[in-house]
């Protein structure tokens, strides 16, 4: 082996995309190596285990890592590399959005595939914070978004109930949300508040980047290295109130409603509750919060 070419080592899930990953990760992967890299691949078989990959990638030495499929592959293996990366060696990922997208990459270019493929090939860095949410479970990181309320639920009830059925069911998810709208308190302290936060909502989201659920900008001052996590909250707005609202979510203008607003913070704290839904990063776990905290230029984007 050339020890002067860079080794990537890449993990492609498959099932990406409704299976388009798996057509189109060969040829993805292909043009890397073409370029004089030196891509090791390896393909997930279930939940999770791409975070098991990249774990005992690192244990191994590699420090290079390629997401090659959506939004759930780069979550998991942010969550296979962390927390030993805080103790250890810096790490880098890159992506090849070969799935159903990556809400993450829009806060540095539009291009999608040819252009992460570019950043790659060019050995582009930056620092990226990450964000770590304590729950009654464990720990998880995100370097997208950390979302309660309805935007979750959302997700959580395609998930369960509508997922075979693609973007089909995420409307049909959308829906149902929309007919049963659960605006709730989330009790919590932002940075040391003296008093903790009761209020009703429809959602709480926690971000690090500027974008989720593909083109939706919900935090739109949400910056991926400043040391802050994006704080933006939408009170209790009603079903006819949100329609109509709906298409500035994907402006960023929504935090100009009356019921919204933003604040950038390093460390919030739940009260104890119930169980709810969180989405992280596109991925919904039901849990107690505990805390979310920022954990600044904790990881390198190749971007």
């Amino acid at each position: 082996m050339n020890a002067t070419r860079r080794k990537l080592f890449a993990i492609v899930n498959p099932a990406a995309g409704s299976g388009r990953a798996r057509k189109l990760a060969p040829a993805a992967l292909e043009k890397l190596r073409a370029a004089g890299l030196d891509v090791q691949a390896q393909y997930t078989t279930k939940p999770g285990h791409g975070t098991q990959l990249a774990r005992e990638a690192y244990a191994a030495g590699w420090r290079d890592f390629v997401a090659v499929g959506g939004d759930g592959t780069a979550y998991e293996i942010v969550n296979g590399l962390l927390p030993d990366v805080l103790s250890g060696e810096r790490a880098a990922i890159g992506f090849l959005p070969v799935g159903t997208g990556n809400s993450f990459l829009r806060d540095f270019f539009h291009g999608g595939a040819q252009h992460s493929a570019q950043a790659i090939i060019e050995g582009r860095r930056r620092s990226c914070d990450v964000v770590l949410l304590e729950h009654e479970g464990g720990a998880t990181y995100s370097i997208n978004i950390v979302s309660v309320g309805f935007a979750a639920n959302v997700a959580a009830i395609t998930n369960r109930r509508f997922k075979r059925l693609g973007p089909l069911g995420y409307l049909l998810g959308v829906l149902t949300c929309l007919a049963t709208l659960d605006r709730r308190a989330f009790p919590l302290r932002a940075d040391g508040d003296a008093d903790a936060d009761h209020r009703r909502c429809l959602f709480l989201t926690f971000s690090n980047s500027k974008f989720t659920g593909g083109k939706m900008m919900i935090a739109p001052d949400a910056v991926t290295d400043d040391g802050f996590v994006e704080y933006v909250r939408w009170g209790p707005i009603g079903r006819l109130g949100l329609v109509w609202n709906l298409p500035t979510l994907f402006t960023g203008t929504h935090i100009r409603h009356p019921m919204a607003s933003r604040r950038a913070v390093q460390r919030i704290e739940f009260e104890r509750g119930e169980p709810i839904d969180v989405m992280v990063d596109g991925e919904v776990l039901t849990t107690r919060c505990k805390s979310i905290t920022i954990l600044p230029g904790a990881l390198d984007v190749m971007a």
